[in-house]
């Protein structure tokens, strides 16, 4: 098994990028595996990783068909529907609460 180069934040070499970086080119990896790690040493806990590939290996990102784009807004559309109302609030209802504000916090939304 060989092991991944590791760089330090910011001085990873021309060629290597995050896959975060790889999309905003319009790219995506393309199955190809993790060429090196970032590292950002952070003060009371371990170093924040990021792994790179490389650009000139990556692919560009396939076209969204229609039935793609249908299926993302039914899913996002779902998101928005209270479980206990069952209304569209408009907005992406948050894990953690599991309903809408005003579900959630009945007293002070009652103003």
């Amino acid at each position: 098994m060989s092991t991944l180069p590791v760089y330090r934040w910011r001085l990873a070499p021309e060629g290597l990028a995050t896959f975060r970086q790889v999309r905003a080119m319009g790219l995506r990896p393309g199955g190809q595996p993790v060429a090196a790690q970032l590292e950002r040493p952070r003060r009371r806990r371990g170093p924040l990783v990021a792994y790179l590939y490389r650009i000139d290996r990556a692919k560009p990102v396939r076209p969204m068909t229609a039935a793609k784009r249908a299926a993302l807004d039914r899913a996002n559309a779902a998101r928005r529907i209270c479980p206990e109302c069952r209304r569209d609030v408009g907005y992406r209802i948050p894990l953690s609460l599991g309903m809408c504000s005003p579900c959630g916090y009945p007293a002070t939304s009652a103003v």
